[in-house]
Formats: C-alpha cells, sequence, structure tokens
C-alpha cells in the first residue's frame, strides 16, 4: 500500500515537473499500424474476434512506444509535449521487464539532444530527492550527471577498440548486445553515481540523427542508475528519405531473423517530408524509475498486478 501510494505521489510530481518546464500534456492512440521496426523489440497485434485483416480492416499492434504519433505532433508545429502512457512489448518478462508498462516520453522542439538531457536530470533527480537507497548502497543522482561513450566504455571495460565496436554494430549485433549486457552494463551497475551512456553507432539507432561531428555515430543515450537503465533518449533524425532507408534496412534485418515484419508508417514519413523541426526526445521507463526512487529494482513491487500476477 505505502508504494502503490508513493507511485501516485511521484506520478503527480511527474505532471507537476514538465507543467513547471512549458510541456503539454498529449494522448496518442495505443493501436496503431505500425508499431516500430527496431529488431529487439517484439509487439502485440490486435486481431479483433472474426474479423480478418484486410484493405478495409487493416492491422493493428499495440503501441512499444508513442514515438511516431507523438514526432507528428511536432511536424504539425506543436510545441514542447509528454505523455505517460501505456506501452507493451511482446516476451519481455522479469525483475526490470514486463508485457505491459508505463512510459514517461518526452520531445523538445528546436532543441538538441544535450538539453533533454538537462531535462531527464533534472526530472530524475526531483523524483529521487537527489539520491537511490538501494540497501547500503546511496546512488547520487544530482546534476550534472556523468557521461562515458559507449566507444569509452567498451575501451575501458571490454578491451574493445572503438573501431572493433563500430565493426560489432554494424556486422555482429548479437555479440554487440552480448557484450553490452554481459560486460558493460556490470560496470556500470558499480557506479556510485548516475552516468548517461552516450554516442551510440548509428546502426544501433535507426530513429536519432548523425551527430555533426561524428557520421558514425548517432545521438543517442542510455541513463544507468545502479544498472537500472532508466531511459533511451535522441537526437531526432528529421531527414524523410534517410529515415526510410534505415526503416527499410531495419525491415530487412527483421526478416532475415524469421522476426514479423511490420509496416513502415507512411504517415509517419509524411510528417518528416512535411518538416517536423530539429528536436529532442526521451523515453523513460516510469516503473523503474518509481522502484528506484522506492528503495528497489523489482518494478514488480510497485506494480500493483505483475503479468503472472493476473
Amino acid at each position: 500500500m505505502k508504494l502503490l501510494a508513493a507511485r501516485a505521489r511521484i506520478l503527480a510530481d511527474v505532471r507537476a515537473f514538465f507543467a513547471s518546464r512549458g510541456y503539454i500534456e498529449v494522448d496518442t492512440p495505443l493501436m496503431v499500424p505500425s508499431p516500430g521496426l527496431d529488431l529487439h523489440l517484439d509487439a502485440f497485434e490486435v486481431v479483433p474476434t472474426g474479423v480478418v485483416a484486410s484493405k478495409a480492416a487493416p492491422a493493428r499492434f499495440l503501441i512499444t512506444s508513442p514515438e511516431y504519433q507523438m514526432k507528428r505532433l511536432l511536424a504539425e508545429g506543436h510545441g514542447r509535449i509528454f505523455q505517460i502512457t501505456r506501452a507493451f512489448r511482446a516476451g519481455e518478462c522479469g525483475e526490470r521487464h514486463n508485457p505491459e508498462f508505463t512510459l514517461i516520453e518526452f520531445y523538445l522542439p528546436h532543441a538538441r539532444v544535450e538539453a533533454i538531457m538537462r531535462d531527464t536530470e533534472q526530472l530524475v533527480a526531483r523524483v529521487t530527492g537527489g539520491f537511490v537507497e538501494l540497501g547500503r548502497r546511496h546512488i547520487d543522482v544530482r546534476p550534472p550527471f556523468a557521461r562515458i561513450t559507449i566507444f569509452e566504455a567498451f575501451e575501458r571495460w571490454a578491451k574493445t577498440s572503438s573501431e572493433e565496436v563500430s565493426w560489432l554494430a554494424k556486422h555482429d549485433e548479437n555479440r554487440f548486445f552480448q557484450m553490452l549486457v554481459e560486460t558493460i552494463e556490470p560496470q556500470l551497475e558499480k557506479l556510485e553515481y548516475a552516468v548517461f551512456l552516450t554516442d551510440y553507432p548509428i546502426e544501433q539507432a535507426s530513429l536519432a540523427r548523425k551527430k555533426p561531428s561524428m557520421p558514425t555515430v548517432a545521438e543517442r543515450f542510455e541513463l544507468y542508475v545502479a544498472g537500472v537503465e532508466l531511459c533511451n533518449g535522441f537526437g531526432e533524425l528529421t531527414d524523410e528519405g534517410e529515415q526510410r532507408a534505415r526503416l527499410k534496412n531495419d525491415q530487412e534485418k527483421r526478416r532475415r531473423q524469421k522476426k514479423t515484419v511490420y509496416p513502415i508508417d507512411e504517415r509517419f514519413l509524411g510528417a518528416l517530408a512535411q518538416g517536423m523541426p530539429e528536436s529532442a526526445g526521451n523515453a523513460i521507463g516510469f516503473d523503474r524509475l518509481v522502484a528506484l526512487a522506492c528503495g528497489t529494482t523489482k518494478i514488480r513491487d510497485v506494480m500493483s498486478f505483475a503479468d503472472d500476477e493476473l
């Protein structure tokens, strides 16, 4: 009861935080024609009883993120926007995963990636009070957070050069993620402070813009606190032609791995063609944030019901 009461207080605090910074709360659909093409995310298809998908009744999927629709709002001229929504990812179960979870997603138009990172720092610090207590551990989450590039992390903890990391990201994605999960993340877990992992290889960020000074690197960041990945943020790709090419490449990757190949969202690409401003965006796992604020890394502790309790 105390944890659910804390969750409710944090939910109100998150909304107050965004309101204080001029963000407008939006509400986009949970059921969409394309849930995204990330190789590592699988969606739930919504199949109405007795209805066969056709042009008149196309397939629909529960969102893995509200990203496409929120970017369409940016292209229509909306300013700072956020939402707190349910998201759905098939096959995700564990201490920090649940097939249905709560996501905070927010966007800053006319801004670079550093601006959204600063808002992220301030939000996490506000919710946690500046420190996360995990047993005897005292994790410092006061801004500014530490920053380390993924290339520096691989070199420091996996003894892998930047050239090798780039090759793995492009030619052996499974090995890249295995090293990230098995070697890099355990080291991040040992840190007594929050850290942004930044500058991913471009192959690992199909929705992020290239870093102007390093075109083989994407403006992508993830935030880790005590080894918990809290967010996934981008300097957003706004070029329609490049985005289309990347999505087609993602479709081919899914096809090669015999995964469901979801359709490309043409209205999303149309919004980019119409003209989406230079923007930065981020998605924070709300359940994970609440868990850390409450002194745990288990999201089921701060959920009314986990999937295996239904």
